[in-house]
């Protein structure tokens, strides 16, 4: 069995699922990952994923048919689970005969995930630990996605290789897609070595030729190492704030000045808590629009993961996944050439 068969036979399971020539999904990217983007990934031979974000019903039928009018290939589409309209989009989906929904964002409620599979759809949910991989499964979730803490946006504690290894070897009966700080076909090898059916990358497509973001946004990418894409930090317990995973730019720097001031003006009297817990958490309102669309890469917020230091030029996205196999092949070739001592 040569490379390329044994890469073949490795992510047959991923391949299966989604309906690709290749396990590789696209990270639905909110104002990144659109009907353009996720169309170029199909077509390259991987899997996009819609973004759907903030997006009300009509909207995002809207999206799903602009994405079907460049690809005759399956896509899928990611849902928050915190979006007020949650149902509504479950139901969109189905009527625009979208063969995968990936339910992200929170804990899905188990009527989203059965009105999902009973409307035709496979549905895909984000797994932060066994115990919660397991539940899904049993609410009906057929595939579960694992997403460390190298990513981009929003980010759980864990890193990747720590959550693969907890996961993978306890989930078997559903195929699990691994996610988090994904740049090169080594690491996709890795990962459907230790049990993985495929894999998920969203930073390494951001520079994208048929991504739409704005060339200042792309820019910031191809000029960044991994060690800009830091995450942010809370400044005081009583005002937790979600992590997010970014380039370092002035308007990161001024969340860290906007925390604190919010902080004094409360500890002063001048705010409640809840008052207080709303401003430091609507500074970034806009922020990730005004970065990808707009080009405001000073103050926008330049959500990368950490894999963005191997971004290095604009591509397109079938380069881009015949770089993702030749890599994987080239590691497997490299694995298969080692002589097994006996």
């Amino acid at each position: 069995m040569n490379a390329r068969q044994r890469l073949d036979h490795l992510w047959a399971r991923g391949r299966d699922y989604l309906g690709t020539d290749l396990a590789i999904m696209g990270g639905a990217m909110t104002w990144v990952s659109d009907h353009g983007l996720v169309a170029a990934i199909s077509n390259g031979g991987g899997f996009g994923v819609i973004a759907s974000g903030s997006m009300p019903p009509d909207l995002l039928r809207a999206e799903i048919r602009a994405t079907r009018a460049l690809t005759a290939r399956p896509f899928g589409v990611n849902l928050i689970t915190l979006h007020p309209q949650l149902d509504q989009l479950v139901q969109v989906c189905l009527e625009e005969k979208v063969g995968h929904i990936v339910l992200a964002g929170g804990l899905p409620p188990a009527a989203a995930i059965k009105a999902g599979r009973d409307g035709g759809a496979k549905v895909m949910c984000f797994a932060p630990t066994p115990v919660i991989a397991k539940k899904l499964i049993r609410s009906g979730a057929d595939a579960i996605v694992i997403e460390g803490s190298e990513a981009g946006g929003h980010i759980g504690p864990v890193s990747t290789s720590v959550l693969a290894q907890e996961i993978l070897p306890e989930i078997r009966d559903v195929p699990v897609f691994v996610a988090g700080g994904i740049g090169r076909g080594d690491a996709v090898i890795s990962y459907l070595e230790m049990g993985a059916a495929g894999v998920q990358l969203g930073t390494r497509f951001v520079c994208a030729s048929e991504c739409r973001a704005h060339p200042a946004f792309k820019q910031a990418f191809i000029r960044a190492s991994a060690r800009d894409a830091v995450a942010s930090v809370s400044m005081d317990a009583r005002f937790p704030v979600i992590p997010v995973r970014a380039l370092q730019n002035e308007g990161t720097r001024r969340f860290m000045e906007k925390q604190k001031e919010v902080i004094s003006r409360f500890d002063r009297g001048e705010l409640d808590q809840k008052a207080a817990q709303l401003e430091i958490e609507h500074y970034w309102a806009g922020a990730l629009r005004r970065a990808v669309i707009d080009g405001d890469v000073e103050m926008g917020s330049l959500m990368a993961g950490q894999s963005v230091g191997m971004v290095t030029r604009e591509q397109p996205c079938a380069e881009i996944l015949a770089e993702l196999v030749e890599q994987a092949a080239a590691a497997l070739d490299r694995r298969l050439a080692v002589p097994v001592p006996g």
